[in-house]
């Protein structure tokens, strides 16, 4: 194994079993990414032996960065006795079950995985287990010392998810000087600001950079990839970030472009027989706020019905009115706050309306996608906006390009908080929140054998 020192891709090469039966039968090695790596890491040990290795990967999703984190920390602790490394991530969560059980899974194929154990705590030499060892350590500025690098022959410091790891862990690990330290970071880029984001900017002289197209590697399903990049478009933050590896455009955090939102002003079209007719009711919370009622059929939005002043049974009176006389096929109700009256005495009333909790998981196919229902509803209804047409409403308007958006520590598109748009001088988007409780849930073309089959039918009080 000493001959792999300075040749860490001909030790993945040799130490897994590629292409034989098992798992990475299917497989003939790393992927061109994790090869042009591997080459730049061994080739910088020939040239500068006692050199600083500081290495930056920026990537898409699903390109195989924990694997390569895996292949890392092996080829480091069987190349290099006494080794002392670190590894942390974003998150507990993503350090215990994701980075760090990767790290068992390649422990296990490799051809001296008897010279090792991993446990949850440390991954260690069996013959010198207090002294040759990495560890997982979980993030945070309390224990911010344990970055600084054991000082010892050989360290090595790993970083996952770097965007989201706080600035006071850099700078720990930036004082780390001595000779023969490797130091790894990874991550999608999340943010323009931040340390990681400076490894490709005003940092770029000291660190080995690249970026990561998600399309360009083995393992992403690139029917996936081309659906997102369909419907964000190639140029949009969601493919930049999640797909293409690419940093955020600066200033670039408005949710719905205004002119996805001019065009669908201007455009008329025509419902097709069998689509849904929906309503969605966004109920007040506040003094300033208004309950907005939102009638959506297919790709048509009609006018808005905009109430203020209303209580719980006032509103939830004129909800039933207009089910009453437009029979829609299904009513989406804010159940927050307020909401949850107006819910409660539709029920009574004996009309099947859908509360919806704008807080909750979304769906399963979108857990990866959204933070939250709110989110996916607004994602749904961005995607909608393509081809829909929508009322001339300034209200509307507003509301539709009024939110901005980030992602959270999972990389999942978070919407901005009605408390921080009122921060910015903005209203509440009732407008906005309305028309997307119609894309709470998935509803299905109504299948049409007779004109009655377009007319559902309810029993609330006559």
């Amino acid at each position: 194994m000493a001959g792999f020192y300075d040749d860490p891709l001909s030790f993945v090469k040799f130490a897994f079993p590629w292409g034989e039966d098992g798992p990475l039968k299917d497989y003939d090695g790393p992927d061109k990414w994790q090869e042009d790596q591997l080459r730049y890491v061994g080739e910088t040990i020939r040239d500068k032996p006692l050199s600083i290795i500081r290495d930056a990967t920026a990537s898409g999703h699903g390109v195989g960065k924990s694997a390569d984190v895996a292949w890392i920390i092996l080829w480091a602790m069987s190349t290099r006795p006494h080794l002392n490394g670190v590894v942390t991530a974003n998150t507990f969560p993503q350090l215990n079950t994701k980075t760090w059980r990767e790290l068992a899974i390649w422990h296990k194929r490799a051809i001296n995985a008897e010279w090792f154990t991993w446990n949850a705590t440390k991954f260690y030499h069996n013959a010198h287990p207090e002294t040759w060892f990495v560890s997982p350590i979980a993030n945070s500025e309390n224990n911010s010392e344990a970055f600084a690098g054991q000082h010892g022959r050989h360290s090595l410091i790993i970083y996952d998810e770097a965007s989201a790891i706080p600035d006071v862990i850099w700078e720990v690990s930036s004082g780390v000087n001595d000779p023969r330290t490797m130091w790894f970071v990874y991550g999608n880029p999340t943010k323009n600001t931040g340390r990681f984001r400076e490894c490709f900017g005003r940092y770029r002289d000291r660190w080995n950079t690249r970026h990561v197209d998600s399309r360009d590697c083995k393992m992403p399903n690139k029917e996936e990839l081309q659906a997102d990049v369909t419907s964000y478009g190639e140029d949009s933050d969601f493919v930049r970030i999640r797909i293409k590896g690419e940093f955020p455009r600066a200033g670039s955090t408005q949710f719905i472009s205004a002119e996805v939102v001019d065009d669908a002003v201007s455009r008329e079209v025509e419902v097709p027989i069998g689509a849904p007719r929906l309503l969605g009711v966004d109920v007040a919370r506040f003094g300033d706020d208004q309950t907005v009622i939102a009638r959506r059929h297919g790709r048509k939005l009609e006018e808005l019905v905009k109430l203020r002043g209303l209580d719980t049974m006032q509103v939830a009176s004129k909800v039933a009115e207009i089910i009453k006389k437009e029979r829609p096929h299904a009513t989406f109700v804010d159940g927050v706050g307020l909401g949850a009256g107006v819910v409660d005495r539709l029920n009574q009333l004996g009309y099947p309306v859908i509360e919806v909790l704008a807080g909750v998981s979304p769906d399963e196919s979108n857990k990866d996608v959204y933070y939250n229902k709110r989110a996916e509803m607004w994602g749904r209804m961005r995607e909608w906006l393509v081809g829909a047409d929508i009322p001339d409403d300034k209200d509307l308007v507003s509301d539709l390009i009024g939110p901005e958006y980030g992602y959270d520590n999972k990389m999942r598109i978070q919407l901005e908080k009605k408390e921080s748009m009122k921060k910015r001088g903005l209203a509440s988007p009732d407008c906005g929140d309305a028309v997307s409780l119609t894309f709470s849930y998935p509803t299905p073309p109504v299948a049409v054998h007779d004109p009655a089959d377009l007319e559902p039918e309810y029993y609330g009080d006559s």
